[in-house]
């Protein structure tokens, strides 16, 4: 029988090539494989390829400004770190790397629940960078009000809920590989120090640490979490609430009638549900639904700046960048995630002068072509 590990995968780049090369394979393939026979994550790259950009011309475009302004934040460019956990299996310094290229990039990042340091060594990092948290909703709503709070009171401005992720996905890789990075401990920053987490185990971490993991993947995820659910992280905060892991455009219909701040349509970087709608094309119909009420963040399938631009043109505020900048980090950490961000950067400002657009607010649907 053939193993996943005697499988040479394909690339969608030369910087995953490279990020296959230097880390180890069971790590590369969690990263960068998707649920199932991997046709949601397929079809996130085919439905950027099917727009085409229809350019202006003449436009003076000397000056190009990638500003953009979210919760009422100013944004140096139109994207922001996604909530990626586990970093560490990528490099040693895992989000701490990651933090401090968004420190000196000023592009603001969402820190995931299950990220390999705490959120506090992150905001340390990050210092008066933007920064939001990334929210899965405990089946314990004690561990859930903790997190919550200790993201308030360490400068977090926003909570991202999670909500396509009632379930783990069927990543059949991961099971060929027998690999979990939340049982190996690289998922555990925000757990192991927390209180409410901490009274829920009979001996304390240090003492048995198999049983408190085991305890943090068996909690980490509420399988009954509905919109009445919601109103509790609600009645918990002040601070934005955004919804990632919409959709269909009655989901975002609900998200306004429950009084959520924004929506990041996404699937998970096709991780969860197999034959899912890729993000983009969920993008137009949703949309159209929130009308510029609430901001739209669009997740899943960006990989250059030319991505973002099509993203922005169907309707979304801003994106989130996910496996390129993972993939910078396991190839050369800080010094690769830099080079991810500059270069989707500069792919973004030139893909803008080319289409005559000068400004984010001047990227619209008339500029692309659907083939």
């Amino acid at each position: 029988m053939i193993t996943a590990a005697e499988i040479q995968p394909e690339f969608e780049s030369l910087l995953e090539r490279k990020a296959f090369e230097r880390i180890r394979r069971e790590a590369f393939d969690y990263i960068a494989r998707g649920a199932g026979s991997e046709a949601t994550m397929k079809e996130n790259l085919g439905a950027f390829s099917k727009w085409k950009i229809r350019p202006r011309v003449l436009r003076n475009v000397a000056e190009i400004d990638l500003s953009t302004t979210l919760f009422n934040r100013k944004l140096s460019s139109p994207f922001l770190f996604a909530p990626i956990g586990v970093q560490r299996i990528a490099h040693p310094d895992g989000e701490l790397a990651s933090a401090r290229v968004a420190k000196a990039t000023d592009v603001p990042f969402v820190v995931s629940s299950a990220a390999s340091y705490s959120m506090e060594e992150i905001a340390s990092e990050l210092e008066e960078s933007t920064r939001w948290f990334q929210l899965y909703c405990s089946l314990e709503d004690t561990v859930t009000k903790s997190l919550v709070n200790r993201a308030e009171a360490n400068g977090y401005s926003a909570i991202v809920i999670t909500v396509d992720t009632p379930v783990l996905g069927i990543r059949e890789t991961d099971a060929h590989n027998q690999y979990s990075p939340l049982e190996e401990g690289d998922g555990c920053g925000n757990y192991l120090n927390d209180p409410a987490f901490r009274a829920l185990l009979a001996r304390p971490p240090e003492a048995d640490m198999k049983a408190a993991l085991q305890k943090q993947i068996d909690i980490i995820d509420q399988p009954g979490l509905d919109w009445d659910e919601l109103k509790k992280i609600r009645r918990m905060t002040k601070l934005p609430i955004l919804l990632k892991g919409i959709l269909h455009p009655e989901d975002a219909k609900l998200a306004l009638e429950h009084n959520i701040d924004g929506i990041i349509v996404s699937n998970h970087g096709g991780r969860q549900l197999d034959h899912c709608i890729a993000s983009l094309d969920a993008l137009p119909d949703i949309a159209q639904v929130i009308q510029k009420r609430i901001p739209i963040l669009l997740d899943s399938g960006i990989r250059t700046g030319v991505d973002v631009f099509k993203a922005l043109a169907l309707g979304a505020d801003a994106v989130l960048l996910g496996r390129p900048f993972i993939y910078g980090l396991a190839v050369n950490g800080e010094a690769g995630v830099r080079q991810v961000i500059h270069k989707i950067r500069h792919e973004l400002e030139t893909s803008m002068a080319l289409a005559g657009a000068r400004t984010i607010q001047e990227i619209n649907s008339d500029l692309l072509f659907n083939s």
